[in-house]
């Protein structure tokens, strides 16, 4: 990789309107480092390093306490008991302390009876939880204690079996009635709980707890490759603490950072601010990549394709469709990785400007079409790149919004399945037999409007039938899809009209199984006498379908529409022939 070099030091500011979306949250947290050994003289000296390094000008503010500040309950009062030893000035002072600092403070409970850290020096049982003390401990909380945010975990919930949605919902109408409009609310359930969440909180954990290890920062991506849809309107996937500035190596930390911040993660430092190592706390203040995780469109960068363990990721930034993306090569394997990525593959007619985002550096060399790295073992390149924008012709089941999927139910809906015969190696299963159980692509973007051939390609072993609803509307009712067997791929198609701009497209069932969804793609229907842009790449084949999309022979009457593939496995030129 060739990259000229300007340092220029900037201080981020963050500057929200009435009308803005709430960027991630970023601080700092206790339970990685400090576990339940933590005092008022460590809060304090975290608060104070916040400032001193230069964090809390990059734009990290949040100091949270995560568990063991507790000494039970009172039995007479119902009143949460603080351990006065270990926070002898009180909390109220605390976070008059924090808050003198320019910084926000944060704590902790759990959805049931008792805290998570609870069972390492007390019985189950301790109560110190919200179950059953929902509107007394916010009051507490929010409004004499005075912190900004709570994590509320669910060790306690899990114990008592409550139900997740019920619990969750009736904490944050509970921090509602406290009269404060501006806490933020992490749900911490180790998994992705559901669609609901984003109407109730403001972030949740998608995984179990990470440690300071690759493979735990490895397998946190993975978990987390298909969550992009989930992500948005100031709500956000947590992919949990940083562990930045412990014992990863550098490329590992490249990854970790530079991934969370993609995904648009909350980022929550882990380890002790008064002893981080120079390499990791520069890391912690690139403003570019922090940039792209407080970037004012909040969304979470969908995976675009994977090349031999590298994988790669796009999102919009600063405008939806606009002519600036992110774009990251995430290297999870174990050797270096040479490939191009092509212009087209991230959303580009050409390429313009490619910055590195990572070594803050102008990236340049024959990179209109495509662009080549080496991206090493264990380590991310993430790029803010600007070009000419195509329309996206193939999107992926695996990255599209489905209202009722979840993680803690199992296979009662949507859910994610692997197949070296789908496109993207993932196909969307589970999908239909009840209300709001299906697949939608938002955003689906179109220059001037227009005639579409929409392909969807599926799996069945039985004949399913689906909806094709576009933009609200039912346009389509197909039956009898079956492609033979449920590992064996086949393609439906029908002509749909899109408006100028932004479109949805939803398929659903609400009655019966849908078939196994892989892709949809969009093929523009070129009218007759104009001349369609033609790929350059050698063509394959020619076959021609009517306008239901059912496959003829090339000397039908009537009118036909020539689908054109060419060796890439694309089909760009369509024309309506008579």
């Amino acid at each position: 990789m060739k990259r000229l070099c300007l340092v220029i030091v900037i201080t981020a500011v963050t500057v929200l309107t009435a009308n803005a979306i709430v960027p991630p949250t970023m601080g700092w947290s206790t339970w990685n480092t400090f576990g339940l050994n933590i005092n008022e003289r460590v809060i304090r000296s975290q608060a104070q390093a916040m400032v001193s390094t230069g964090l809390a000008d990059a734009g990290y503010k949040y100091i949270n306490i995560d568990d063991g500040y507790w000494n039970g309950r009172d039995e007479s009062t119902g009143n949460v008991e603080l351990n006065t030893t270990l926070f002898p000035s009180g909390m109220r002072a605390l976070t008059d302390y924090i808050h003198s600092l320019g910084l926000k403070a944060g704590i902790y409970s759990d959805a049931g009876d008792n805290s998570c850290g609870s069972g390492n020096i007390a019985a189950w049982g301790m109560g110190i939880g919200l179950y059953g003390h929902d509107q007394q401990d916010c009051n507490l909380y929010f409004k004499d204690w005075n912190f900004d945010f709570i994590k509320v975990d669910y060790c306690g919930g899990a114990h008592l079996g409550l139900d997740e949605k019920e619990r969750y919902t009736a904490i944050h109408n509970a921090i509602l009635a406290t009269g404060r409009k501006d806490i933020e609310f992490n749900i911490c359930r180790w998994a992705y709980p559901g669609t609901w969440a984003s109407n109730v909180a403001n972030s949740w954990r998608t995984t179990g707890d990470i440690n300071c290890s690759w493979n735990s920062v490895k397998s946190i991506i993975k978990e987390n490759l298909y969550l992009s849809a989930f992500a948005g309107g100031g709500h956000y996937n947590d992919m949990d603490m940083l562990e930045i500035g412990r014992t990863l190596t550098p490329n590992e930390e490249m990854t970790h950072f530079g991934m969370w911040c993609m995904l648009s993660s909350p980022l929550l430092i882990g380890c002790d601010l008064t002893k981080i190592p120079d390499n990791s706390l520069a890391l912690l203040k690139n403003k570019e990549l922090i940039a792209i995780n407080q970037d004012t469109l909040g969304l979470s960068a969908p995976l675009v394709k994977v090349y031999n363990g590298v994988y790669i990721f796009a999102k919009d930034i600063k405008e939806v469709h606009g002519k600036e993306r992110a774009v990251a090569a995430c290297n999870l394997g174990d050797t270096n990785t040479k490939l191009y990525i092509q212009a087209s593959l991230i959303g580009y007619k050409d390429i313009i400007n490619i910055h590195d985002a990572i070594h803050q550096c102008t990236f340049f060399g024959n990179e209109k079409d495509s662009f080549q790295i080496t991206v090493p073992a264990h380590a991310t390149y993430v790029f803010t790149i600007t070009g000419n924008r195509n329309e996206q012709s193939l999107y992926e089941a695996e990255t599209a919004w489905l209202p009722a999927y979840q993680e803690i139910s199992g296979n009662l809906t949507a859910s994610f399945n692997s197949n070296t015969q789908a496109s993207g190696g993932e196909y969307v299963g589970f999908l239909g037999h009840q209300d709001g159980n299906g697949i939608v692509w938002k955003n689906v973007f179109s220059e001037i409007g227009g005639d579409y051939l929409l392909s969807v390609g599926y799996f069945s072993g039985e004949s399913r039938g689906m909806s094709l609803n576009v933009n609200g509307q039912l346009t389509y009712t197909f039956s009898s899809l079956n492609s033979g067997s449920f590992t064996k791929l086949a393609e439906c198609n029908y002509k749909i009209k899109l408006l100028q701009g932004m479109n949805t497209i939803e398929l659903n069932n609400p009655s019966e199984w849908v078939p196994d969804i892989d892709y949809m793609r969009l093929t523009r229907i070129i009218p007759e006498g104009i001349n369609p842009v033609v790929n350059k790449t050698r063509v394959c084949k020619v076959d021609f379908f009517d306008l239901n999309g059912m496959k003829v022979s090339s000397d039908s009457k009537g009118v036909l529409i020539r689908r054109t593939f060419y060796s890439d496995g694309s089909y760009e030129a369509c024309k309506i022939l008579k």
